[in-house]
């Protein structure tokens, strides 16, 4: 619908806000005034840079908490290589597992571990690249959530996270049909590596040797262990998460082992029996443990589930809370001239003909502060509360966001070209997949401005969220696990099923947008019963009514909680409203059936 709707009316509500100074102008001020001024800006931007370093270091600890509580699961999700061979399976894996660890460098080291191992193929590969690229840009969406207080901001935030989902959706519905038909990434990006020679490098700690002095004195993870689970090691099943041991040496000799016979000999040279058992020679690792780790859970006897949800609440409470003073902190810092500056170097196009370079500017931009942070979640999630105060608007956020997808892509690359010679090629053609899949999506949606449709989706998302707050937890809850589990459990029930009820949906979903179309541009060529949905139950075609229910379940879980106090005078007159005309019907109603 918001592909063929009219925005004329929804101009206004777009606009960016002037951000108004209420202070004392700076001339008006007399030098005591003038020092204690600029004192309080440097401790509010020093307030400010540690808000953002708790912000990024929760965010890194959220993502630890989620593999505690699902990293085991997400390993055996990965260890069904037959539910994986089903391309849509293999998305709406990658989409799940992202979710569960809450870090695409996760999930995508672990298909690249399987791919070095020979467990999986690369065509086999790429579909769960595509949903790991889908499950990371979940995190800036529920950090816009935290903004729902205010109608406008909410609006302007919801929509400059969820621009960053439409990205990823649409491109997955152009590019996964795509691949499945002609093999385009697998090919393009076989050709790239079969043309260079490719040496082995290191990937780089930029942002992580800050955080990492705080993050790793709270937690510390054994990440093998998951990938150890999903290639099918039967020890790693039995490990915990929590890294026990930071430094370990280990030791391997060659010594003489029994085995059950000679088939299993390492080699038929190093091969003898002696009438009752057949010995070989084989080389048997010991790990020893040198130093033990330093951080609070070391020592601490809880199952990796108790710790994960510990993590989980007290990461979700410091991420809220820092999320709140930096919105709060620069609604008082941007105001004035100094917002207006700030606001026209970000939103203000270069001088004609050269308009169309800004935006490109800013995809490079993105990339690199993405490249810095070494995280698409962290970055995208630290610009959603300035595209909802008003600092960035949507249409300067939407280049960032894609920017922040090619940024991660490069920080895999470089991982991959540290991987063993053997693997190399494979760990970085999967890379090379990731990238070719964001650069392929931005030829898509972004040059010509005609095709930046996820601008219009996220806008008119944007509207109905700030209409109807309680439908953004409705959208992050069907889009992100709703959907992705359906469809996941089609794949289970195999292709028969899967085609049997994907196809009558999808076949649906085309005649309503067809229909929709057709009733905005020529309701003509339509019988009369379907110039309008009118002829549908209310509830089917308008949000209204199950928003008034919303509301009535909202005022009496208010009145049970004695939280109707805290109400607003015309919102406790509005719920008291409700709740009686609700109890007048059931009232009528019960009399009716009594009658």
């Amino acid at each position: 619908m918001a592909l063929i709707q009219d925005e004329l009316d929804k101009t206004d509500a777009w606009e960016l806000p002037e951000l108004q100074d209420t202070g004392v102008p700076w001339s008006a001020l007399d030098t005591s005034g003038k020092v204690k001024r600029v004192l309080v800006s440097a401790a509010k931007l020093l307030l400010l840079l540690g808000f953002l370093y708790m912000f990024i270091c929760s965010l890194d600890i959220l993502s630890s908490a989620f593999q505690l509580v699902g990293g085991k699961t997400a390993g055996d999700i990965f260890q069904d290589n037959t539910v994986l061979s089903n391309p849509l399976a293999g998305l709406v894996i990658g989409v799940l597992v992202t979710l569960l660890v809450q870090s695409s460098s996760t999930s995508s080291s672990i298909v690249v571990s399987m791919v070095s191992s020979g467990i999986l193929t690369v065509q086999v590969a790429v579909p769960i690249i595509m949903g790991t690229n889908i499950g990371t840009s979940v995190t800036n969406t529920l950090v816009a959530m935290t903004q729902a207080g205010e109608r406008n901001t909410f609006r302007r935030a919801f929509a400059g996270a969820t621009v960053h989902d439409f990205f990823n959706w649409l491109s997955v519905l152009v590019l996964l049909p795509l691949e499945v038909a002609t093999g385009y990434l697998y090919i393009v990006t076989k050709l790239i590596i079969d043309s260079f020679q490719i040496e082995s490098g290191e990937a780089p700690d930029l942002l992580n040797v800050i955080t990492d002095v705080l993050t790793e004195s709270i937690i510390q993870l054994d990440k093998s262990v998951i990938s150890g689970i999903a290639t099918g090691d039967p020890e790693a099943r039995n490990k915990s998460l929590i890294k026990k041991w930071c430094k370990t040496f280990t030791n391997t000799t060659l010594m003489n082992v029994t085995v059950p016979g000679p088939e299993n000999c390492t080699s038929p040279s190093f091969c003898w029996d002696d009438g009752n058992y057949t010995y070989t020679l084989k080389n048997i690792s010991e790990t020893i443990n040198i130093e033990k780790c330093n951080h609070l859970f070391v020592d601490v006897d809880l199952p990796d589930l108790a710790i994960g949800l510990i993590l989980l609440a007290l990461s979700l409470l410091v991420l809220c809370s820092c999320l709140i003073l930096i919105v709060k902190l620069l609604n008082s810092m941007l105001k004035g001239q100094v917002a207006a500056v700030i606001k026209k170097i970000l939103n203000t196009d270069f001088p004609f003909p050269f308009g169309w370079v800004t935006g490109y500017i800013a995809i490079l931009v993105g990339a690199g502060m993405t490249f810095i942070v070494q995280s698409s979640s962290v970055f995208t999630s630290a610009i959603t509360p300035l595209v909802g105060i008003g600092v960035i608007s949507i249409e300067r956020a939407y280049p960032l966001s894609l920017g922040s997808n090619i940024g991660t892509t490069t920080t895999a690359i470089l991982a991959a070209m540290a991987s063993p010679g053997d693997t190399l090629a494979n760990a970085l053609q999967i890379a090379l997949v990731h990238f070719l899949f964001n650069i392929s999506g931005i030829i898509l949606w972004y040059p010509i401005p005609f095709t930046r449709i996820p601008i219009r989706l996220a806008k008119a998302l944007g509207n109905t969220t700030a209409k109807y707050r309680w439908f953004a937890a409705v959208y992050i809850i069907c889009c992100f696990f709703v959907l992705p589990l359906f469809v996941f459990s089609l794949s289970l029930a195999g292709w028969q099923v899967l085609v049997g009820v994907g196809v009558p949906l999808l076949v649906m979903l085309i005649v309503i947008i067809v229909i929709n179309v057709l009733q905005k541009r020529k309701p003509s060529c339509l019988p009369s019963a379907l110039r309008s949905w009118d002829f549908l139950p209310l509830w089917a075609h308008s949000l209204a009514p199950w928003d008034k229910v919303v509301g009535v379940i909202t005022a009496k879980c208010c009145c049970c909680c004695k939280c109707c106090q805290i109400a607003s005078p015309d919102q406790d007159d509005k719920l008291q409203d409700l709740v009686k005309k609700y109890f007048q019907i059931r009232t009528l109603s019960l009399k009716y059936l009594c009658y």
